[in-house]
């Protein structure tokens, strides 16, 4: 079931916009930058915390700088859309910190993985060892980054 869609003055899409930005801005600062007051302001942030608007805060991690250099996004297929064969293959994916983002996708394959590692040797290993056995998993391909144009950003509010 679709989720309804939020209504948004141009105040919370300045409040969104400037949390984007920056998830640690004091209420104060944030106030001041919508122009509003305090109050009114953590009101607001609040409304959209517990409208999932703002769905969690986050800190943003440098994975080459943590030593995970390596990017792999991954196409699998599923020998079987059985509930069965596809919730197994889910669990085994959530278990794998390897993956730090996983799409169900329409088209000629049934997902698309973010897939992060030290290396090719740990790509490897993570490829043979886990993912071509976990539960149900037909055929995967492996595309490698080669450099960043656009990092993920901001939702255009």
């Amino acid at each position: 079931m679709a989720k309804s869609t939020l209504e948004l003055d141009a105040i919370d899409r300045r409040i969104l916009r400037a949390l984007q930005r920056d998830g640690r801005l004091p209420v104060v600062a944030l106030a001041e930058q919508v122009g509003l007051s305090p109050t009114p302001c953590q009101r607001r942030v609040k409304r959209l915390e517990e409208a999932g608007a703002i769905a969690r805060y986050a800190a943003l991690l440098d994975p080459v700088r943590l030593g995970l250099p390596l990017q792999a996004f991954v196409m699998v297929a599923l020998e079987s859309h059985a509930e069965e064969v596809v919730a197994r293959f889910h669990k085994a994916l959530a278990e794998r910190p390897e993956v730090l983002a996983a799409y169900a996708m329409s088209g000629e394959m049934d997902y698309l993985l973010h897939v992060l590692a030290a290396d090719f040797e740990a790509y490897a290993e993570f490829a043979l060892k886990a993912l071509l056995r976990m539960p149900g998993v037909k055929e995967t391909r492996s595309s490698f980054v080669l450099s960043t144009l656009k990092p993920p950003g901001e939702v255009p509010v």
